[in-house]
């Protein structure tokens, strides 16, 4: 478990990461150079540590059903989606929307076992830790407008005076 914690912790660290990133690139690219960049290098780092690993068979690949190959699809969107939030409301608000949209959607398919996992009763305790994390999010977003409200002020004093 502690394992697992670690990993997820990491992962949660790196998206955070990749999409201050991204949001670099797409200052002097676009989004679709950014994400065709961000997703070809994905894929050429994990293609040759699939190799290296002795993982990669196209046989297996071959078993796989059809529909699941659109998860490529699906990275696009989420890449191009998190470029543009970024852009419109910076990191710290757009990852704690990405994470809170994670958590309900892990939920709901928890809750109903779609896609063959395993099927995790829904709890108010749970749908509660997730609005929880939206009241968060919104105190973290008022508080940053009133200190944006107030700088503003600030700054039109200056002008003036």
């Amino acid at each position: 478990m502690v394992v697992g914690l670690i990993l997820a912790a990491t992962a949660g660290a790196a998206i955070s990461l990749q999409t201050v990133f991204n949001n670099k690139v797409n200052e002097k690219t676009g989004s679709w150079t950014t994400t065709t960049l961000a997703l070809g290098m994905g894929f050429v780092f994990a293609l040759v540590a699939s190799i290296m690993a002795g993982e990669f068979s196209r046989i297996q690949l071959g078993q796989i059903d059809l529909w699941y190959w659109f998860a490529g699809v699906t990275g696009v969107g989420v890449v191009f989606c998190l470029v543009q939030a970024m852009k419109r409301l910076g990191p710290t608000v757009t990852i704690s929307i990405v994470m809170t949209a994670q958590l309900s959607t892990a939920l709901i398919w928890d809750s109903f076992g779609w896609m063959g996992i395993e099927k995790i009763p829904f709890s108010m305790t749970k749908l509660a830790g997730i609005l929880m994390i939206i009241a968060g999010v919104l105190v973290f977003k008022m508080r940053s407008k009133e200190k944006a409200d107030l700088m503003e002020v600030e700054n039109k004093k200056r002008m003036l005076g």
